[in-house]
């Protein structure tokens, strides 16, 4: 004899909880791919902004910082802008994947 477990969500209920989070999470995923994210440094002096998918759609720059006798100083705004404006876009994927999965945690899954 099986012993029952109240309360205890059913196989097929299960998977379909499941599947939802997956529809979830890829409607999620697309979004954040979709947006875009943007990031100054220097005072405004540089501004890069890309997408969800990392794609740099932008850079701005005032004229002050095309120094053409220290090219050391621009590359370290850019290079600055460009992680800054990827860690937004990171950050806005896991938090939106945190978001779909609903506080679930499967091991060895997510």
């Amino acid at each position: 004899m099986k012993a029952r477990i109240p309360n205890a969500p059913s196989q097929g209920n299960m998977m379909k909880q499941i599947q939802k989070m997956q529809e979830d999470m890829q409607k999620m995923q697309e979004e954040v791919e979709a947006s875009e994210f943007t990031s100054s440094v220097g005072g405004g002096a540089v501004e890069v902004t890309v997408n969800g998918s990392h794609e740099v759609l932008a850079i701005k720059m005032q004229p002050e910082v095309v120094d053409p006798e220290d090219i050391e100083m621009l590359e370290d705004l850019l290079i600055s802008a460009l992680n800054e404006s990827i860690k937004k876009a990171n950050d806005a994927m896991e938090q939106g994947m945190e978001k779909a999965k609903g506080g679930l945690s499967i091991p060895g899954l997510f």
